[in-house]
């Protein structure tokens, strides 16, 4: 089990800022346990400047992020989930799409 990566995947209405610093951040801190996703259920299309900005100056890879609909992860050919987590009480209200595998999902 200590060799195991896991997927987790952050929602966000908008997709632009917090499910974005949060896809970055857990691989940084999850000292290569932990792979980040991060989707919308209305994303913006594009990553807030001031997000990209605050990991640069935070020395976090940009390079990559974009604004993603959730449904991209509920396709067959998606990263199989481990944990689902929603970072805005928007999010948290909609309904989300079925994940595949039964993921870990909190608010």
């Amino acid at each position: 089990m200590a060799d195991t990566l896991f997927n987790v995947l952050f929602l966000c209405t908008g997709n632009s800022a917090r499910s974005i610093l949060a896809e970055r951040i857990i691989e940084r801190w999850g000292s290569g346990r932990f792979r980040g996703f991060s989707a919308g259920s209305y994303p913006r299309g594009e990553v807030h400047p001031l997000a990209l900005d605050l990991l640069r100056r935070n020395n976090y890879l940009t390079d990559g992020l974009r604004s993603k609909d959730w449904a991209e992860f509920a396709e067959p050919d998606a990263p199989a989930m481990d944990f689902v987590f929603t970072v805005c009480d928007r999010a948290k209200a909609e309904m989300c799409s079925v994940w595949p595998g039964q993921p870990m999902t909190a608010h």
